[in-house]
């Protein structure tokens, strides 16, 4: 993580002075600041361990704590009861790595080095292991859509939710048996007990930044004019993802463009088969069941962005115009989901 970032962490402070303060604006701002490193630390800390519990644990161990942030803002949104917050930022994470990090990632590192090239094969199994979760998402907004047909989509859902988690395990087990050793790029951050410290306290920090990231979400819908949809689909999943982010495009930039693509597109299937399934699970456990029904706005553009994603990695090489077209398809995407 770039050394900049950790001068961000002063916003841990300043949105608690918001929180005491009553401005809750100005709490939703600073939170979304501070999860920015503490996000990057808890990564830093998670790809460490990784190096000292050998690769098939170090791989579970990624999947695990890999948006370990996007998980954690949406337990809260949850709890509060913001459905279509948890929905939409589902489907932005989702967005944001296959259009915007895997587009800016192909774009900088085809300007840097020219043509690219890939594992074709691995990227295409995660891409269609996303097409899998898409399925999962229209189903039950084609067959359960009516009023009748609601406690039949709490236990479709139940099952679904399963269901990704099983194909999800299998998927992880396949990857890691293509992958060579987990710190070959070099030493590791962090040692092993400085690891398991920053790790623990940034958990602890960014679950209580999500908290107050939720609970100011309401004030700005109200101030500024946002929905609530557009919070959960662009700005939550940016910021929730933001150091990873800017790993992927430096790995593009230093032409390993098969762990570029990892990041970038490995981070959306975790979303779809992992973390959907997980808030569903969790849900029931608040007892706020939440059902899998996406909107029209969401399919349509998941459907088109995984589709897009499966194009671009069917040759095994990239170039810094395709890194664009994903760009361009994001601009349009964000605007659109800005006026909805």
């Amino acid at each position: 993580m770039a050394k900049f970032m950790y001068y961000l962490l002063l916003a841990i402070p300043v949105s608690l002075f918001f929180k005491y303060a009553h401005n809750e604006v100005g709490m939703f701002f600073s939170a979304c600041l501070a999860i920015v490193p503490l996000a990057g630390i808890m990564g830093e800390a998670t790809e460490s361990l990784s190096c000292y519990v050998g690769e098939k644990a170090g791989g579970l161990l990624n999947a695990t704590f890999g948006n370990a942030t996007e998980l954690l803002i949406t337990v809260f949104a949850l709890k509060a009861g913001l459905f279509d917050v948890v929905k939409a930022s589902i489907a932005g994470s989702i967005l944001g790595n296959i259009l915007l990090v895997l587009g800016l990632a192909i774009f900088i590192g085809g300007i840097k080095n020219g043509e690219q090239r890939f594992d074709r094969v691995h990227i295409s199994n995660q891409t269609s292991l996303m097409f899998l979760a898409i399925i999962a998402l229209i189903i039950p907004a084609v067959f359960f859509n009516s009023e009748r047909q609601s406690h039949v989509l709490e236990e479709y859902s139940i099952v679904v939710s399963a269901i990704l988690l099983v194909i999800y395990l299998a998927g992880l087990l396949f990857s890691m048996r293509r992958q060579t050793g987990v710190c070959e790029a070099g030493e590791p951050a962090m040692n092993k007990r400085k690891a398991l410290i920053a790790l623990a306290l940034s958990t602890v920090f960014i679950a209580l930044e999500s908290e107050l990231l939720v609970a100011g979400i309401e004030s700005v819908t109200d101030v500024l004019g946002w929905s609530t949809f557009f919070i959960g689909i662009i700005i939550i999943p940016i910021i929730g993802n933001a150091a990873e982010h800017s790993t992927a495009v430096l790995m593009a930039w230093k032409n390993r463009m098969d762990l570029a693509l990892e990041i970038a597109v490995g981070s959306s299937t975790q979303i779809a088969l992992l973390v959907t399934p997980v808030l569903v699970f969790i849900s029931l456990i608040l007892s706020r069941p939440m059902n899998l029904i996406f909107n029209f706005y969401e399919i349509v553009t998941l459907s088109l962005a995984v589709l897009i994603a499966q194009f671009t990695s069917l040759d095994g090489e990239s170039n810094w115009l395709e890194g664009g077209l994903l760009l361009a398809a994001y601009a349009m995407i964000a605007i659109a989901f800005f006026f909805v």
